[in-house]
């Protein structure tokens, strides 16, 4: 799948209605050395900050699973670096409230991200 694929695919899959944390990481269930129903229930308490507390972005939590998953842990910090240099920070709460972005284009930047580390 190409870079542009995975992130419409984490688009489709938020505005679907899986949280930020859901769309990222099954934008590469296909990567993952878990099935899809599995992967979903792992990322399901990561949305909106971590159980709706919004505090860590779902998506960079997401970011993270994928990389745990698949041995790219070194890429994490360098990838939650990029994401807070994007879109301004990585709480789930303030990039709410600077409301640069919606949701599902900050869901479709970090698929992106990964594509380049994966």
């Amino acid at each position: 799948m190409t870079k542009e694929e995975r992130t419409e695919k984490a688009r489709a899959l938020h505005k679907q209605g899986c949280n930020c944390c859901q769309s990222v990481v099954m934008a590469y269930a296909d990567k993952l050395p878990i099935d899809a129903d599995a992967a979903m229930k792992v990322a399901a308490p990561f949305g909106r900050g971590l159980a709706g507390m919004r505090e860590v972005c779902g998506c960079v939590s997401g970011m993270a699973m994928v990389c745990g998953l698949t041995g790219h842990t070194a890429d994490v910090r360098a990838l939650v670096e990029k994401f807070r240099t994007e879109e301004g920070d990585i709480v789930c709460g303030r990039l709410l409230s600077q409301g640069k972005k919606p949701c599902p284009e900050m869901v479709a930047d970090a698929a992106g991200l990964l594509a380049e580390v994966l």
